[in-house]
């Protein structure tokens, strides 16, 4: 990636997690990321990185006053989008009935983030740029390649995050992806939102982070090997080959080896 994403563009993840260092020695392993627990200063907070490049960050859960959370909040990747004014996006999610649960914060001179909930409870990270971009590398073996939404009520959801940011929503025209909707941003496709009903019973609204590989299969195995657990095992669909997972510390997130699906006539 070079320059900035585009507002309304997934462009960082990161995971908070209780114990950090098995994280990082998981992730690294799985994904060939470089990875240590970062300086005091700056919370501990690590900037994975593939090829030299910034790839996700990963961090102990830990109260503002640096205290252990109880309870723990669950292991989850949080999704942030690109915005070119938190101030003004912040203040469009509460006019939009939606939810700030941290922010405005300023992180040195690398940006500003926040994070909310949408209406129907998806959390969710706003970032707005100054000397990090988010992700330097993204659609490789290794890297974050699509960002999808799962929500109770797709029309809410649509509506809430086109008021908030620069963001349309679509149908799918691709072939056997009926009932999916598309996110665009500057009129490009960067993530995607299913209804709840494809979900595991329970499963709450959330923001599920996929990740490019060679090969699914071998990574399911190999996360396998390394204490995941499978939320759903490699199957064929019409966007390629992928599999749901669960990290050591039930952090979910997806694989995929990504194919150019046929686009209908």
């Amino acid at each position: 990636m070079n320059g900035p994403y585009k507002p309304g563009t997934p462009c960082w993840i990161d995971l908070m997690v209780p114990d950090q260092q098995a994280a990082l020695d998981f992730y690294c392993d799985l994904f060939g990321w470089q990875g240590e627990v970062g300086p005091a200063e700056q919370g501990g907070y690590s900037v994975c990185t593939l090829k030299g490049q910034p790839v996700a960050g990963i961090m102990k859960a830990m109260n503002p006053d640096g205290t252990v959370p109880d309870p723990m909040p669950p292991t989850v990747w949080t999704t942030y989008l690109s915005t070119d004014s938190l101030d003004s996006t912040l203040k469009s999610v509460t006019d939009a009935h939606g939810t700030v649960m941290m922010g405005p914060v300023d992180v040195m001179d690398l940006g500003r983030m926040a994070v909310a909930a949408d209406p129907t409870g998806a959390v969710f990270g706003l970032w707005q740029p100054g000397s990090f971009d988010g992700a330097g590398i993204v659609n490789e073996h290794g890297a974050l390649i699509w960002n999808e939404l799962s929500t109770s009520d797709v029309p809410a959801a649509a509506a809430f995050y086109s008021a908030i940011l620069p963001i349309s929503t679509a149908a799918s025209t691709m072939s056997g992806a009926e009932g999916y909707t598309e996110f665009k941003a500057s009129g490009r496709v960067v993530g995607g939102m299913m209804n709840l009903d494809k979900t595991p019973p329970g499963t709450p609204p959330n923001w599920l982070p996929y990740f490019h590989v060679d090969n699914v299969d071998e990574i399911q195995a190999a996360a396998e090997r390394a204490g995941a657990n499978v939320l759903a095992p490699a199957f064929d669909m019409v966007a390629g080959r992928m599999a749901v997972l669960t990290d050591p510390q039930g952090g979910p997130f997806a694989v995929i080896t990504a194919t150019m699906p046929e686009q209908p006539a």
